[in-house]
């Protein structure tokens, strides 16, 4: 007798399982069992079939596992693996550009309409967005975080939870950043260098901790004050509008009276210059002249007399008028001269003396 004694429940009306069991081979006889077994010998087969196809699509890869552990990954494309659940296949989306949302949800629309639409607001939302910077001032900061899948084994296996983890770590980094800047860079100029160096930081991050993805973009989607002080914001910066319109104002128009009031300068100078160099010219020239007229003058003077006594009398003949000249030998003219000038004579009447004829 074996220890401990094996204990049979009977079963209903005093008979054994094997007895029930002989009975009922008998009466369904050996067709049917044949048939049973054929059947299942199909189910076993057709199972085999489907769990030994798989078909990874273009934007993904097939990550194999192998009674559970990770033995390599596949390309897209149909594929063949070991049947029976032996070899799993999980399916990442590699090529496909993820993203995450932070301080508001989109919601999902429907193909026809063209516009999107967002979550309505709640605690969880204003707790992910309300950010102090570096001026000690409060902001709303909504932004986007746009990923691919770079590494398909350190995002399935690394971390239990990238998605949860990149959450995390993306608003780490944003709150991070924002506290290095003022209010005003954040809202306004400063918009592009937070999302940059966010976006650094963050990548960073995600590759220390081996999540598996790489950071594409970081988008600022909305920046604003607070609700409760967005009027006294939006004063403050009219003001400051106000102050460097101002400015502008002042530069345009030191920048028009400054170039002007040189050129002026500069005109006057110039006109000067020239004024100075003429007058120099000329007495340079003056007395250049009347140096080689002294000169011709020592050589012969009595020609440069002469020379000069009848180019002083054109000159001042020119501008005298009328002109009569009278030889004194000559007799019985002057009746014939209409002096009262209502028959003006010709503009010069000469008359050289008989001896000069």
């Amino acid at each position: 007798m074996s220890w401990p004694p094996r204990i049979v429940s009977p079963a209903p009306g005093g008979r054994e399982p094997s007895d029930i069991f002989r009975e009922l081979r008998r009466q369904l006889g050996p067709l049917v069992g044949r048939q049973l077994l054929f059947v299942l010998l199909g189910l076993v087969g057709l199972t085999g079939v489907l769990t030994s196809y798989a078909q990874v699509e273009p934007d993904e890869v097939g990550v194999i596992l192998r009674l559970g552990r990770f033995v390599g990954t596949v390309e897209p494309g149909p594929h063949f693996r070991l049947p029976f659940w032996v070899d799993r296949m999980v399916k990442v989306p590699v090529q496909r550009q993820l993203k995450a949302e932070f301080g508001f949800r989109t919601e999902a629309s429907s193909a026809r309409s063209a516009s999107s639409s967002y979550a309505a607001s709640s605690p969880d939302l204003q707790r992910e967005s309300l950010m102090l910077t570096g001026d000690l001032n409060v902001a709303v900061v909504e932004w986007i975080v746009q990923y691919k899948i770079k590494d398909p084994y350190k995002y399935l296996f690394k971390v239990k939870n990238v998605e949860a983890m990149l959450r995390d770590i993306s608003e780490a980094s944003m709150r991070a950043v924002v506290g290095d800047h003022s209010v005003n860079e954040v809202l306004t100029t400063g918009r592009q260098a937070v999302a940059t160096q966010s976006k650094l930081l963050l990548q960073d991050l995600a590759d220390r901790y081996e999540t598996g993805v790489d950071i594409q973009q970081v988008v600022l989607q909305d920046v604003n004050p607070p609700d409760p002080v967005k009027p006294s914001f939006n004063e403050v910066n009219q003001a400051i509008q106000e102050k460097e319109r101002a400015i502008n104002e002042a530069y345009a128009e030191r920048n028009r009276a400054i170039p002007r009031a040189r050129g002026e300068a500069e005109e006057a100078l110039r006109a000067a210059e020239g004024y100075a160099i003429e007058r120099v010219n000329r007495a340079r020239g003056e007395a250049d002249r009347f140096a080689r007229v002294h000169e011709e003058y020592r050589k012969a003077p009595d020609v440069t007399r002469r020379r000069m006594y009848l180019e002083t009398v054109s000159q001042v003949l020119q501008g005298a008028g009328h002109k009569v000249v009278v030889d004194e030998s000559l007799k019985g003219l002057t009746p014939l001269l209409r002096m009262d000038g209502d028959d003006p004579v010709p503009a010069s009447a000469t008359h050289k003396p008989e001896a000069q004829r």
